[in-house]
C-alpha cells in the first residue's frame, strides 16, 4: 500500500495539469475572438456592413462553379482546440452537450460579428466551426484512447498546447510590431 503522502502529490499534479489546461483554454479563446472578431486589429474593406447569409455554402461558390475551400478549412481548423478543450476540461458532457457547446459559441462569434459590423452572419461558418469542434473532440478521444489514459492524454496535449500557444504569441507579437517580412497593417 502507498503512503498517503503519495496520492496527495497525485492530485497536486493533476491539479497543476488541470489549472495549465485551463490557462491555455483562455488565452486560445482570447486569441480566438481577437482573430475572429478584431481581425488582429486590421480594417477590412467589408467591414461596416451587416450581411446575413442562411443559405449554406451558397458564398463558396466561385465563378467556374467550384467550391472556395480555403475558408472553409480555416474555420474548420481554428475550432479544432476548442473540441480538444472541451474534451478535457468538460469530462462529464455527452456528446450532444459538446456539440451545443460548439455550435453556441460559434453562434456568439457570428451574432457579435454582425452587431459590430467585423463580418457577415454566416450560417456555413456556424457549421464549419461547430465542424471543427467535432474534430477537436474526436482528436483529443483518439489520443486518450491511444495513451490508455485520460491524465496522459491531457499532459501531451497541454505539451503541445504550450508550444503553439507559445509560437502563436510570439508570431502575433512580432506581427503586431512589424518584426516579420510580412506587413500587418
Amino acid at each position: 500500500m502507498k503512503p498517503q503522502g503519495h496520492w496527495r502529490n497525485i492530485g497536486k499534479n493533476n491539479n497543476s495539469t488541470n489549472k495549465l489546461t485551463v490557462l491555455l483554454f483562455v488565452i486560445y479563446l482570447a486569441a480566438l475572438f481577437w482573430i475572429l472578431l478584431f481581425k488582429l486589429g486590421v480594417r477590412f474593406s467589408y467591414m461596416g456592413n451587416r450581411n446575413v447569409n442562411l443559405i449554406p455554402f451558397n458564398e463558396f461558390i466561385t465563378l467556374n462553379g467550384k467550391i472556395d475551400l480555403g475558408e472553409i478549412i480555416m474555420n474548420v481548423v481554428i475550432f479544432v482546440p476548442l473540441g480538444i478543450y472541451a474534451g478535457i476540461l468538460f469530462i462529464r458532457w455527452h456528446i450532444g452537450k459538446n456539440l451545443f457547446f460548439f455550435f453556441l459559441i460559434s453562434l456568439i462569434v457570428e451574432g457579435l460579428q454582425f452587431i459590430l459590423r467585423v463580418g457577415a452572419f454566416d450560417i456555413t461558418d456556424i457549421i464549419t466551426n461547430t465542424v471543427g469542434g467535432i474534430i477537436g473532440l474526436m482528436i483529443f478521444k483518439a489520443i486518450e484512447k491511444l495513451l490508455r489514459n485520460r491524465f496522459k492524454a491531457q499532459k501531451f496535449i497541454n505539451i503541445i498546447a504550450l508550444i503553439g500557444t507559445s509560437l502563436m504569441v510570439l508570431f502575433l507579437l512580432l506581427l503586431k510590431t512589424n518584426h516579420l517580412w510580412i506587413r500587418y497593417q
